[in-house]
């Protein structure tokens, strides 16, 4: 269908707007918001749900969680197809 991966949390291209998983969506939900009522009305709802994102583990993406860990992960995966 023409799509390509990218590490992007949140991707735009033309009406439509993606996002890479759960805390992507709300990177997503504050994009549109400031898109629609502007940057201080997001940075405003991003306190009031105190979105303030600092993970335990620093391996979210397969460019920081590395070859061995993402392999795990697709052997595993695979075994439930």
């Amino acid at each position: 269908f023409g799509a390509r991966p990218t590490e992007d949390r949140v991707v735009h291209q033309g009406k439509v707007v993606t996002s890479a998983g759960v805390s992507s969506g709300i990177d997503m939900a504050l994009w549109l918001a400031g898109r629609i009522a502007g940057d201080d009305f997001a940075r405003a709802v991003q306190l009031l749900i105190e979105y303030d994102p600092q993970p335990p583990y620093d391996s979210g993406s397969t460019a920081k969680a590395g070859p061995e860990l993402t392999g795990l992960i697709r052997e595993r995966a695979a075994s439930f197809r």
